[in-house]
């Protein structure tokens, strides 16, 4: 269990504008996410629990362990935090072997004993063939594992990532996600993740933090947040959403539908059926937002708004579709059905999908 209160500021200064961290994560999740971009407070929130940096105010509490309180202006080190942390360069000891910074981390046990234990954290994590080398002589996912291994030996009360993942590449990172998952089982102790990556936080994250200029503007599920952003700042933030204007034109409670006139970026204005919006009348103003893999494209549809594609990108597993005033849809597949109609598409907002912003 994590409960941790933290708040920090930072004054202006003449090439920088003041910033306040102030945050509260309470958890009991195997492993949390701290997602949001960079300058949001991420980093700043893990070196707080770690004890790399004292906050001004708030508490921190770990499973039962006091780790700081500022009213009694309690503060343990970091060595009595005991917390294992894991920074984006794997912050191996360049003249030491694998072997020997695993030996290192594991110098308060005994002889016999320490051996054993990095032996067999050499094998759990598939790095027994290469604990001779030293980290310049291992790959990214080789030292990114052995930073773990590293940080576990030491019998950490909570495991401290920042962005692990960073500078690998997507089968190494499925290769550190698998690691993290075995963790997660074995040592039961509770992980905190820090990630701009959304990808990351859907595939590790139990609970997940969303930060924004040193604040949590929205927790929960993974899931939960990318299917229901709290407002349109967290909708932003996914990066996976298109957000625009709309007027309830007709609406039909018991059929539970309602008629949208919507007005998206540069003016650019279509209609489209919506829900039942409770609450709101003929003529309400709407903020809506729905999610770019939600939107549906046809050559024709009775039921689609008729736009002009203005761009087409191709990724691995979908087609990136950007339409007139910033639509922009994720489509699985090899691409487009069939052929646009006098140059334009017909893209289609289910109703269940669009989402209410605040």
């Amino acid at each position: 269990m994590i409960d941790a209160r933290i708040r920090r500021t930072f004054p202006s200064r003449h090439d920088s504008a003041e910033f306040t961290l102030d945050v509260h994560l309470r958890t009991a999740a195997r492993i949390a996410v701290l997602f949001g971009p960079s300058g949001a407070g991420k980093s700043l929130t893990l070196e707080s629990i770690a004890g790399f940096t004292t906050p001004d105010d708030g508490r921190i509490l770990v499973d039962d362990v006091l780790f700081f309180d500022a009213a009694s202006k309690l503060s343990l080190s970091p060595q009595q935090r005991r917390g294992g942390y894991v920074f984006q360069s794997s912050a191996l000891f360049p003249h030491m072997t694998l072997r020997d910074n695993l030996s290192f981390a594991a110098g308060s046990m005994p002889r016999l004993e320490r051996r054993r234990a990095v032996g067999a954290m050499l094998e759990q994590f598939h790095l027994q063939d290469v604990g001779g080398r030293s980290p310049a002589e291992l790959s990214g996912g080789q030292r990114q594992r052995g930073s773990i291994a590293r940080s576990l030996l030491s019998s950490p009360r909570i495991l401290l990532l920042d962005e692990p993942s960073s500078g690998l590449d997507a089968p190494l990172r499925e290769e550190l996600y698998a690691v993290l998952d075995e963790v997660r089982v074995a040592f039961q102790i509770p992980i905190l993740l820090v990630t701009h990556d959304l990808d990351e936080a859907m595939q590790l994250g139990e609970e997940m933090y969303v930060l924004h200029s040193g604040r949590v503007v929205q927790h929960g599920a993974p899931g939960d947040i990318l299917d229901h952003p709290a407002t349109e700042e967290v909708a932003a933030l996914l990066g996976r959403f298109n957000v625009f204007d709309a007027e309830i034109l007709t609406m039909d409670p018991a059929g539970n539908c309602s008629r949208l006139h919507c007005t998206a970026a540069s003016g650019f204005a279509f209609e489209l059926d919506g829900p039942y919006f409770p609450g709101h009348m003929l003529g309400s103003k709407l903020r809506l937002g729905i999610r770019a893999d939600a939107l549906r494209v046809t050559a024709y549809s009775a039921h689609g708004a008729a736009m002009r594609l203005k761009k087409l990108g191709r990724r691995t597993q979908t087609v990136r579709a950007e339409f007139e005033g910033g639509i922009v849809a994720e489509i699985p597949g090899s691409g487009l059905e069939g052929g646009a109609h006098n140059g334009e598409w017909m893209v289609r907002f289910p109703p269940e999908a669009l989402r209410l912003l605040k």
